[in-house]
Order: structure tokens, then sequence, then C-alpha cells
């Protein structure tokens, strides 16, 4: 009986332990995870020396991390796992003077040497201008007789104009 349970409980842990191993081969769907911002090299060729930091915000976003201790300095943290991979992590950081402007870049991307200018898909239209002789409200009061000056009815404002225009 010793035996028997001896057996039968080695035989279960070799027999789970296969299963372990022939489960790993399995072709088991995983998403794909991003943390952080998404900064691409392209975007990092936009940044050029003595960019202000709204000019920095509209390329790339707000920054991840914002120091207090640090008021100068941005950090864009961007990380990825695809597929089961191991995670990829990208750095990028960038430094300030008392302007307020870029002095300093440093991370896992460098910039490029000629300036690349992102094509914008914003378009411009030109509204002409509306002329109004009256407004909404002033049509609704002018269906009752009144003007929009005044809370008086029109009627009333032409017998006094026509009162003070009589002949003495």
């Amino acid at each position: 009986m010793r035996k028997s349970l001896c057996f039968l409980s080695v035989s279960a842990s070799l027999t789970l332990t296969a299963c372990s191993t022939a489960l790993s081969y399995l072709p088991v769907y995983t998403i794909d995870i991003q943390q952080g911002n998404i900064v691409d090299q392209a975007m990092v060729d936009q940044l050029q020396p003595k960019m202000t930091k709204r000019q920095v915000l509209y390329v790339l976003g707000s920054p991840m991390l914002n120091d207090m201790f640090h008021q100068k300095r941005w950090d864009y943290l961007f990380s990825e796992k695809r597929n089961g991979e191991d995670r990829q992590q990208k750095k990028l950081t960038l430094f300030f003077d008392d302007a307020d402007q870029i002095s300093g870049i440093q991370g896992d991307f460098k910039p490029g040497n000629v300036p690349q200018f992102k094509p914008t898909l914003e378009t411009t239209v030109d509204v002409p201008k509306r002329d109004i002789d009256r407004s909404l409200w002033e049509k609704i009061i002018g269906v009752f007789g009144f003007s929009g000056d005044d809370d008086a009815p029109k009627a009333a404002k032409e017998n006094k104009n026509t009162e003070n225009n009589l002949p003495l």
C-alpha cells in the first residue's frame, strides 16, 4: 500500500510538471501594455534649442514626471511590453534654463542634426462676418410693438414724436 501511494504521488508530480512545460508552448493571446508618454524619434527630432515649455508641450505632450524639487526638469517615460516579450523602457529628460527654454536633452533618444517639422493636418477657414440688423430678441419684441431701445411701444413713441413736431 505504501509503495503504491509513493508511486502514485511520483507519477502525479511528473505528470503535472510535464503539463506545465507543455502549456508554455501553446499560443496564448497576451495584450500589449503601454504606459507613460508615447515618445518616438520623429517627435524628438522636432525639438530645437531655445524652445519654450509651451512649444514642448505641443510637440511631446505633458511630462510623465513633474518634480517639485526640480522645476526646470521634465521627465518623459515610456514602457511597453508586447506579446509576452521583455519590457522595453525608454526615457527622455529635458532641462530648461531660467527663461523656460530648452537647455539640454538626455535619455534614450538623440535629436537629429536637421530639425524636422511635422506637417499639420489643420486647416483654416475664413468665415465671413454676418451683417445682423436685429437680434432674435429684438425681432420678438418688435412683433408686440416694442423697440429694442426702450420698453415703450413704438406707437407711443411715434405719437410723442408727432406731438413735438406740431406747428404752433
